[in-house]
């Protein structure tokens, strides 16, 4: 009958032993780890007997302070004592880990290097006609539109080329004026009716051959001042014309516009005049040079672009409206300056900080201040120097391994 508590007593012991060397085991790989994960300065100092604590804190939460030592009140661990010399040069804080969690970690590093950083812009843009090249084509004089010569918006011309025959009524009387007077010999009336004639509306060469000939014109041929194309045709055969009338608008094709949007920022590279590399997808492996010739003042808020406008030469009129293009600006020749690959940069919201790795598995977290990013480097306005050695992969893991949260949290507390 005695069997039956004895075998629960027995059970019930060997349970208590059981947590009980669970505990003691835990404490230790507690204490073990804490100690391969002690927060470091970033110089060591010589071991003293006489040193003297400042204070005494918690390696899981290294922001933490406590006057005198004891037990953890975050961890089932003692307190670890910090001493004046633990400062280091500059007060700055770190961490320490063992090199076999590190290798664990697969923690890879790079260094801080110093030299020139080149990229040049790449851009898309789509070819425009040259606005600055328009040739708007009026009616001098009322009239009669006679002839169209099957022209119609969008057909290329060439310069000089017929685009309609005007009928001027008035210009009858004034010619066979002129015709009078030239038999006259008059030199002053002669003048006097040829300005009449010119007042009128009529072509210079047209009086010339008035003159030549002696036959009266009161049909003239209205042509295109440029080669080029029509954009805007607003006469048909029969129209009448008023004096000022809007015949034709011609745009000029011997140069064309790039219009490429650039990201903001990178908006200090379009400068007013700089060389330009296009290639169409119509023409492949051919580069078309040109230049800025201005930068548009509005960008685009939903894109944060800025409008670049390119003048290309388009002797041969193959560059057309709408075709699409890549630009390439060059960005020059840059000043040396410090860099770093991007990677190993840990933007915070409110700053940048990148893993300083030191000697015997010791790590820094050191503010920076950035520059520009080029091809997968970060160029380096201050913080770091030449040949330091950086956390290029595993910077999260080692914020979880060795709590690098807390000393982010008191850099992140320290006077600016």
């Amino acid at each position: 009958m005695n069997v039956l508590p004895r075998r629960v007593g027995g059970i019930l012991c060997g349970a208590v032993l059981l947590a009980a060397m669970s505990a003691a085991a835990g404490y230790w790989f507690a204490r073990r780890g804490s100690e391969s994960l002690r927060p470091v300065p970033s110089t060591s100092a010589p071991a003293s007997h006489e040193r003297k604590p400042l204070y005494w804190y918690d390696p899981m939460v290294p922001n933490q302070q406590f006057d005198k030592p004891g037990k953890s009140p975050y961890m089932d661990m003692q307190l670890v004592p910090r001493y004046a010399d633990d400062s280091g040069e500059g007060n700055a804080v770190g961490v320490r880990i063992d090199p076999g969690i590190v290798q664990n970690l697969g923690v890879r590093f790079v260094q801080v290097e110093r030299g020139t950083l080149s990229q040049p812009l790449e851009a898309v843009g789509t070819v425009q006609l040259n606005q600055r090249d328009v040739a708007v084509v009026q009616a001098r004089s009322a009239g009669f539109v006679t002839r169209v010569y099957a022209r119609a918006p969008g057909d290329v011309l060439g310069r000089n080329a017929a685009i309609v025959d005007l009928l001027v009524p008035e210009w009858a009387g004034a010619q066979s004026e002129f015709l009078v007077l030239l038999k006259s010999g008059d030199p002053g009336l002669i003048d006097a009716a040829r300005q009449r004639l010119l007042l009128l509306g009529m072509p210079p060469e047209l009086v010339a051959r008035i003159e030549a000939t002696g036959e009266p014109l009161t049909t003239t041929t209205i042509r295109s001042p440029l080669a080029g194309v029509i954009e805007t045709l607003e006469v048909r055969e029969g129209m009448t014309v008023s004096a000022g009338s809007t015949l034709a608008k011609i745009n000029g094709l011997a140069s064309v516009w790039l219009e490429a949007a650039i990201p903001e920022a990178r908006g200090a590279l379009a400068q007013l005049g700089k060389a330009v590399e296009a290639r169409l997808t119509a023409y492949p492996g051919q580069a078309f040079k040109g230049r800025v010739i201005a930068v548009l003042p509005q960008a685009n808020v939903e894109t944060r672009t800025i409008r670049v406008r390119i003048e290309l030469p388009n002797p041969d009129g193959r560059l057309r409206p709408g075709m699409f293009a890549q630009v390439r600006l060059d960005s020059g020749a840059q000043p040396a300056a410090v860099y770093v690959s991007s990677e190993a940069v840990i933007r915070t919201g409110t700053r940048a900080i990148v893993i300083v790795a030191g000697e015997r598995g010791q790590f820094i977290p050191t503010e920076v201040k950035l520059g520009a990013d080029v091809n997968g480097k970060t160029v380096i306005l201050g913080g770091l120097t030449e040949g330091q050695r950086v956390v290029a992969s595993g910077q999260f893991l080692i914020d979880s391994e060795a709590s690098l949260k807390g000393v982010l949290g008191r850099l992140a507390g320290s006077p600016r």
